[in-house]
């Protein structure tokens, strides 16, 4: 049989907090969760499972411990954290970072490496033992406007992003024919270092080596085309299809998509900030629309059927007999899809009595026999309750 996918838990349950509790409070529970399920602290017999555990809270704490990120997931939930978080391929540890925060937990030292075994500390820390690893370049923000149609039934949009791009030439490389050479400053380490002695204390700084730039390596000629920096920058064209049932303001993460990276690193994210244009007929209210619907005196007195516009075409609306303006009718069904519950919203039609002008003298007459009919009603009503 095929194995069951696991079902996230909510982030909150994870680490034992309320929704309400503070980033403090959520800092104390990680660290008090760290410390009990870190595989390297566990039993041989449960380390799978601790190391599936540590994953979980950490995860949890990624989005929780950061104020936007658990906005996002207050709003939206596990879906929107997927989309607009991790960019559609889940968390995994490249996304954590609050590294800081474990090695204030565990320590950061080698010694305490190796007296735990470091398993988890070289998936989360190796960066820091190899220096030279390239880092990521510039993440980008895109603002698209779309429409309220685009929403309701997700479409394919493609646009326009001016960033720093890998020079296809030398292949980001700087170099003509990506022929590259050890740098001789830093004898390709991609550091430099200034020792001071002071007294007793030996003080060492490190710095990225001005030459080479962290690279470690240095182009035998540099490219035409970048002058060799290995980058340059242009124009790409970028395509997404935009979630059904979307919010104004909903923020999606593009892996990879961002500028590259002068020292030969991966490419950064491209955050894609969407904006729902104004409908000219329908206000947006969650997932329900609101539609103010036209109807004469006559219709609202003595009910009648008419068309309504929806986003799918025309339904039908009855009007019950005696509608006051502003009474909100239900279109079960006919608003927006729901980006949390896979559901749809309603569209509410307010009534609004239009008041007449322009009148013939035919209506004239009808209208002031109405009103008089109307006056001895009230004079009647008024009157009935003095009678003895």
């Amino acid at each position: 049989m095929p194995a069951r996918s696991r079902v996230k838990r909510d982030y909150y349950d994870v680490l034992g907090v309320g929704r309400d509790t503070s980033p403090e409070e959520i800092k104390k529970a990680y660290r008090r969760l760290a410390m009990e399920f870190h595989p390297d602290r566990v039993p041989a017999e449960r380390k799978a499972e601790a190391e599936e555990r540590f994953k979980e809270i950490s995860e949890a704490y990624e989005v929780l411990a950061d104020e936007e990120k658990r906005r996002l997931y207050d709003a939206y939930g596990h879906a929107g954290v997927e989309q607009q978080v991790w960019g559609g391929q889940g968390f995994d540890w490249s996304r954590f970072t609050h590294t800081e925060d474990l090695e204030d937990i565990f320590g950061g030292s080698d010694a305490f490496r190796d007296s735990f075994g470091g398993s988890i500390f070289d998936s989360l820390f190796g960066r820091r033992q190899n220096t030279r690893q390239p880092r990521r370049g510039a993440d980008l923000r895109f603002d698209l406007e779309v429409d309220l149609e685009d929403v309701a039934r997700g479409t394919k949009k493609t646009f326009e992003v001016p960033r720093i791009a890998p020079c296809p030439s030398c292949r980001g490389t700087g170099a003509e024919g990506g022929r590259v050479t050890r740098c001789t400053q830093c004898n390709g380490s991609g550091q430099a270092s200034q020792v001071q002695q002071r007294g007793y204390t030996r003080m060492v700084t490190i710095t990225t080596c001005p030459k080479c730039r962290g690279r470690g390596q240095w182009p035998e000629r540099p490219c035409a085309s970048c002058n060799g920096s290995g980058v340059r920058q242009e124009t790409s064209a970028i395509s997404i299809e935009v979630p059904v049932g979307a919010r104004d303001g909903m923020r999606l993460r593009l892996a990879g998509k961002g500028e590259a990276d002068p020292r030969g690193g991966p490419a950064g994210d491209l955050y894609l900030v969407l904006h729902v244009r104004e409908h000219p007929v329908f206000h947006r209210q969650g997932d329900d629309l609101i539609l103010d619907m036209p109807v004469t005196f006559a219709q609202a007195a003595l009910g009648a059927n008419v068309e309504v516009p929806t986003l799918d075409g025309t339904a039908r609306l009855k009007v019950p007999a005696g509608t006051h303006t502003h009474t909100f009718l239900r279109l079960r069904g006919k608003g927006l899809p729901s980006i949390e519950t896979g559901g749809r919203g309603d569209e509410l039609v307010r009534v609004v009595i239009v008041t007449p002008t322009n009148l013939t003298p035919e209506e004239r007459r009808h209208f002031e026999q109405l009103a008089e009919m109307e006056k001895d009603s009230r004079r009647r009503g008024i009157f009935s309750r003095f009678r003895p």
